[in-house]
C-alpha cells in the first residue's frame, strides 16, 4: 500500500477506537444501572415493580431485536439531533450505544442473577438497605461477569462500528467500503479485514486476562 493508504488506515483505526471506546463506555455507564433495574424490580427481588420490569424488559428486549443496520437508519433524526448531523465518527457513536446499552444490560442482569441469593438474604437479615446490597454485594460480587460482558460487548461493538461505514459512519469499515470494495483495491480491504481481526483479539486477550485475575482474588 502507498503511504498515503497507511495513513488512512491509521486515521481509520482511530476512528474505530474513538466510536467504540465512547460508545462501550455509555453503555456500561448507562446499561450496568439498567440491569441492576431488571434485577431488582424482578418477581421475589428486593423492590419488586413488576410494571417497571415489565416495561423496562418489553424496550430492552425490542432494541436487540432490530438488526443494527436498521437501527442506524431508523434512528436518523434522533441522530441527527444529538450529534447536529448524521454522517461522520461523532454521528456513529450514537446508534452504536443506542445498540449496545441493552445489550449490557441484559449482561449485566444475567451476571448478577449468578451471585448467591443467600449473600443477598444474610444482608437483608443484617439490616442492610437495598441500595448497600447493590452497591456491596450484587456489584462486587457480580464484578467478574461484568467485566466479561463488557468484553462482550466491546468486540460486538468493533463488528457493529464496521457496520457504521455501510452510511459513512467512519473508521476502517468506511475505509474498507470507500477503497477496498468501491474503488477495488483488495489489498486495502485485506488490510482492514487483518487488524480488525488483530483489534478482536486484543480486546479479547485483555479481558480474558483481567477477569481472570479478579477470579483468582
Amino acid at each position: 500500500m502507498s503511504p498515503q493508504l497507511i495513513d488512512l488506515l491509521i486515521t481509520s483505526l482511530l476512528e474505530t477506537l474513538l466510536m467504540v471506546g465512547v460508545s462501550g463506555g455509555i453503555a456500561v455507564l448507562v446499561g450496568v444501572p439498567l440491569g441492576v433495574t431488571l434485577i431488582v424490580t424482578a418477581r421475589g427481588a428486593m423492590l419488586q415493580n413488576l410494571g417497571v420490569n415489565a416495561v423496562l424488559g418489553l424496550v430492552v428486549n425490542a432494541t436487540r431485536s432490530v438488526p443494527f443496520v436498521i437501527l442506524m437508519v431508523a434512528i436518523i433524526p434522533f441522530t441527527r439531533w444529538v450529534a447536529q448531523t448524521s454522517i461522520g465518527t461523532t454521528a456513529a457513536i450514537v446508534p452504536l450505544s443506542v445498540a449496545a446499552i441493552p445489550f449490557m444490560a441484559r449482561i449485566a442482569e444475567n451476571a448478577m442473577r449468578e451471585v448467591d441469593p443467600g449473600l443477598i438474604t444474610a444482608a437483608r437479615a443484617m439490616g442492610a438497605s437495598p441500595l448497600q446490597i447493590i452497591r456491596k454485594v450484587l456489584l462486587p460480587e457480580a464484578l467478574p461477569g461484568l467485566v466479561a460482558g463488557t468484553i462482550v460487548t466491546l468486540v460486538s461493538l468493533i463488528g457493529y462500528s464496521a457496520m457504521a461505514g455501510a452510511i459513512g459512519g467512519g473508521g476502517l469499515g468506511d475505509l474498507g467500503i470507500r477503497y477496498g470494495y468501491q474503488r477495488f483495491l483488495p489489498e486495502v480491504m485485506l488490510a482492514v479485514v487483518v487488524v480488525l481481526i488483530v483489534l478482536v483479539q486484543a480486546v479479547q486477550s485483555l479481558g480474558d486476562w483481567v477477569v481472570r485475575r479478579m477470579s483468582h482474588r
